[in-house]
């Protein structure tokens, strides 16, 4: 519901905004007056008055520029003194996904948000499930020598996350598990034994972790969603493939965190039901 705040109210606010303001840049009421064109006792008076008169647009604008906040915060529209360009750069920022086991970035957000809840869409399935042998297979190609050396490092990182105290939610196509088990699409060529180790460790740290890791399976030709993960109320991160697009205020969030919750309301199975559809799958393959 709107608030309607009181003539005064808003004046009294944006007087002590504007000394606020001053105060924190060091301004004179001499100075800021040379700053925006108006006399000293043009300042003095929006500083002291004790009406209800606010100063038109032109000034308003012309003292958040020269004191480097925003004119809706004077006029007490937003709890935020950021200018909106600031606002931006800081709650929406693009950053490098390398091909990597767990880059420092994603180590840095999960470290942030122990103890929250983290809803997950991978782009394959979850590295931090993975073994170390299907880690090998999959990222060997592009780390050369240096796998075995990634991949311990990644395991001590996996395994700080996993004692972090957060709950794990994680949706997955089913279509994607089923390609894993069957060696199809980007699975194509990885060894049966492989895959049979892969399995027995999910059905482990399932049996393990559940209900504090959930998996849900939703059909991707009813609903879809990109690569996301929402790291409690604090960001939510967009995977591109080159880069990550993370969010930060508060509203993009809950929107990613509503887009999770409507796959996992929509899911085909649910989180009971992920053992009982894996090992069918496996038995069917023959693993």
């Amino acid at each position: 519901m709107r608030i309607i705040i009181d003539k005064r109210d808003r004046a009294a606010l944006f007087r002590d905004r504007l000394t606020q303001s001053m105060g924190e840049k060091g301004a004179t009421q001499s100075g800021l007056a040379r700053g925006i064109g108006v006399d000293r006792s043009t300042i003095s008076q929006l500083l002291t008055g004790d009406g209800a008169r606010l100063p038109n647009a032109q000034v308003v604008a012309e003292c958040a520029t020269a004191l480097d906040v925003s004119a809706d915060w004077l006029l007490g529209l937003t709890e935020r003194p950021e200018r909106l360009a600031d606002l931006l750069a800081t709650s929406l920022t693009m950053t490098e996904a390398p091909r990597a086991l767990i880059d420092e970035t994603i180590f840095c957000w999960h470290q942030e948000a122990a103890g929250y809840k983290i809803r997950h869409v991978p782009a394959t399935l979850p590295d931090m499930l993975k073994t170390r042998e299907m880690l090998r297979w999959e990222y060997e190609p592009q780390l050369g020598r240096t796998a075995d050396q990634a991949i311990g490092a990644s395991e001590d990182r996996l395994s700080l996350m996993a004692r972090s105290g957060s709950d794990y939610e994680i949706a997955l196509p089913v279509h994607e598990l089923a390609a894993f088990i069957r060696a199809e699409g980007y699975y194509r060529g990885l060894p049966a034994d492989i895959r049979a180790e892969q399995v027995a460790r999910l059905r482990a740290l399932y049996a393990q972790l559940y209900p504090a890791l959930r998996i849900y399976l939703f059909d991707a030709r009813r609903v879809f969603s990109a690569p996301v993960t929402v790291f409690g109320p604090l960001l939510a991160v967009l995977y591109l493939g080159r880069h990550y697009i993370a969010f930060r205020d508060s509203a993009r969030v809950t929107s990613f965190s509503a887009h999770f919750d409507w796959l996992v309301r929509e899911a085909d199975l649910g989180a009971r039901d992920f053992p009982t559809h894996l090992d069918a799958l496996a038995q069917e393959a023959g693993l």
